[in-house]
């Protein structure tokens, strides 16, 4: 199911009554590009999505997150996942936006070139990932993983760290982010949070 990243994030800054100016003040994206990302005209890095997120002080699941009841059982037909496109790639919700525990499951594609863009990340919990094709590297802490199908990786969210495609060709990986301790009874899990500034690789 395609879903209106544009206008999701529009929502939830009218939600926090920012205007385009504040936003671009305190991400640091310009107005013209924040524009254009909430018309869907471009489509936005991780990073850049991140820098939103975290300017409106949400967890970057929640871009996911829309009046939907949250369930102790979810069964989601492929067709019912909801898909955030970004700058080379689609992060793909495998029915995390009803789940009400804490765990919450993704499949990421992307395009050769690829990657979560030129900001680390560093969220609550612990991140499992299974690289299903093409070859995935990941840095976490200065320290390179490349994936290759079949291959995993798991660590705790809160060390700082990117991924990209390796490759010349697509890949596409799970990628299970889970912090029992810290949901909510709204099942939110605070991922994504804390950041670096360091240049993309």
């Amino acid at each position: 199911m395609a879903f209106n990243l544009g206008q999701r994030i529009k929502e939830l800054r009218l939600e926090r009554k920012l205007s385009l100016s504040a936003v671009s003040k305190s991400s640091g994206i310009s107005m013209n590009a924040l524009r254009r990302i909430e018309r869907n005209l471009t489509s936005p890095t991780i990073g850049t999505l991140y820098k939103i997120a975290e300017v409106f002080n949400v967890p970057m699941v929640q871009f996911f997150q829309e009046n939907v009841s949250q369930e102790k059982v979810v069964y989601c037909k492929k067709e019912q996942n909801v898909q955030m496109p970004f700058l080379r790639g689609i992060w793909e919700g495998l029915g995390c936006n009803q789940f009400s525990g804490g765990i919450q499951p993704f499949l990421l594609t992307l395009e050769a070139g690829g990657g979560s863009g030129r900001f680390k990340i560093c969220h609550s919990g612990i991140e499992f990932v299974y690289c299903l094709e093409g070859q995935i590297e990941y840095e976490i802490e200065g320290v390179r993983y490349l994936l290759e199908p079949g291959d995993t990786l798991m660590f705790l969210g809160n060390q700082q760290h990117r991924w990209r495609n390796a490759g010349k060709d697509c890949c596409r990986a799970l990628i299970v982010l889970f912090d029992l301790t810290q949901r909510s009874n709204r099942g939110e899990v605070p991922f994504f949070e804390g950041h670096s500034d360091e240049p993309n690789y």
